[in-house]
């Protein structure tokens, strides 16, 4: 089958949280489960069934709340789904998150023998993601979720994470989130101004051709893959009192502070791109979703106005020449915030633990999360940055460096420390409708 000879998109097969927009403001939590009865699990899946949301007429009004699911491969061996089956998921995700750590640079403090419990131990085999407007409407997707796994003896509760939208709508980092998600051809959505057409569903949902023209391999049998999908999980804490105060201490005052912020970020606070807001924050460009990702880098060749190694354009090069073909790499990310944020003008930790909740989303784990956490945030080889790591979630060591180019010498920061801390992750597949009630009785 060619690109041109797509098959529609069966929305009211895929996933919700794979197409849907979020509300905003929301609040939701992660619900982590182990399978200790494989007989419970696949009647867990039964269930899941018949409350899990769809993507179908997701361009109505946001639903009050939305209920998905995922499965890690310990999970699958767990339903006890046949060898045959289990062998034909690729290799990155039946080894798991924590297999892979040391190539996608969680090492040091990131390392898995420091992840929370259970992260990377095995014991998380499903996650429930309820997401709601607001807490009364969380209230009742979550009974929905409870009844669905509480009266089921053969099963655990393993970890809880709350989640929710800040008030400004930003990270902990403090800077606007969500920017620049692709637009996938089939789904219904319309593509804003930016970096490129839209691409291919191939690339995000199982079953169907993606950028290369041909369908990528999924899992078998059919009934299992298609219009599934792999999510890529990760709990990872934010030192936000530190990079405060590596920008104070970098920096000459407020205006200096808050362009190093953005030459390092790629972006304002506001989600404006520094490439259209050179000198200056324009928080109106930042909020007009029709402008704030509607530019390229082909006017700043050598970094002048956004430096390479800025953490936008490390994550999305955009039309760089050097890099190949970038359509290849392109993620769908649903962050969001746990913890409360830190008061601002704060310089000294307060130890609390707040961060991001990271969720990729893609049919490639490994030439997506995998390529673009290794290669373009973690080595600055491919835009001739030689060792330089991205400055705010690189895995650094505190002898890191940053380049700002500059006329008529560049400016190089030293010392970079991490920032962001893996506090633990886990690879999962998110089943179709259908593939759930497969997963009832795998086999069968």
């Amino acid at each position: 089958m060619t690109a041109t000879e797509a098959p529609p998109l069966q929305l009211d097969e895929i996933q919700g949280i794979v197409l849907r927009d979020r509300p905003s403001p929301y609040v939701g939590t992660y619900i982590l489960l182990r399978v200790d009865d494989a007989g419970a699990g696949r009647e867990l899946m039964g269930r899941l069934a018949e409350l899990v949301d769809s993507a179908a007429n997701w361009w109505q009004p946001e639903l009050p709340a939305l209920l998905n699911a995922g499965l890690t491969y310990r999970g699958l061996e767990a339903l006890q789904v046949p060898p045959a089956a289990l062998n034909t998921f690729p290799d990155e995700f039946r080894q798991g998150m924590a297999a892979r750590a040391e190539f996608i640079g969680d090492t040091g403090e990131s390392a898995p023998a420091r992840w929370e419990p259970p992260f990377g131990t095995g014991q998380v085999h499903v996650v429930l993601s309820l997401l709601a407007a607001d807490q009364e409407s969380l209230a009742v997707v979550l009974e929905r979720a409870r009844k669905a796994h509480a009266q089921l003896s053969g099963l655990q509760v393993v970890h809880r994470q709350d989640f929710y939208q800040l008030s400004t709508g930003r990270t902990s980092f403090g800077y606007k989130d969500g920017i620049g998600n692709p637009t996938i051809e089939g789904s219904g959505a319309e593509s804003p101004p930016g970096d490129g057409s839209v691409l291919k569903a191939g690339e995000f949902v199982l079953g169907y051709p993606d950028e290369t023209g041909n369908v990528p391999p999924m899992p078998r049998p059919a009934e299992l893959g298609r219009n599934g999908t792999f999510v890529a999980w990760r709990k990872l804490h934010t030192r936000v009192a530190a990079f405060r105060r590596y920008l104070h201490d970098n920096s000459g005052g407020p205006e200096e502070e808050s362009l190093l912020a953005a030459k390092i970020v790629g972006r304002w606070q506001s989600g404006a791109p520094l490439i259209l807001a050179p000198e200056h924050d324009d928080p109106a460009l930042g909020a007009d979703d029709q402008r704030n990702n509607g530019f390229r880098y082909e006017s700043d060749p050598r970094g002048a106005i956004c430096p390479h190694g800025a953490h936008a354009r490390r994550a999305n090069p955009r039309d760089s020449e050097i890099i190949g073909d970038i359509r290849l790499h392109h993620m769908i990310r649903r962050g969001t915030n746990y913890g409360p944020p830190l008061a601002a003008g704060t310089l000294d930790d307060d130890g609390a633990d707040r961060g991001i909740v990271f969720v990729f989303i893609g049919s490639h784990l490994d030439r997506q999360f995998e390529f673009v956490k290794s290669q373009w945030l973690n080595d600055g080889h491919f835009t001739g940055l030689d060792q330089e790591k991205d400055l705010l979630t690189g895995d650094n060591d505190g002898t890191g460096i940053f380049t700002i180019p500059q006329h008529p010498i560049r400016r190089r920061l030293h010392g970079v420390e991490r920032f962001v801390i893996t506090r633990g992750g886990e690879y999962f597949f998110l089943p179709s409708l259908s593939a759930l009630r497969w997963l009832a009785s795998p086999g069968a």
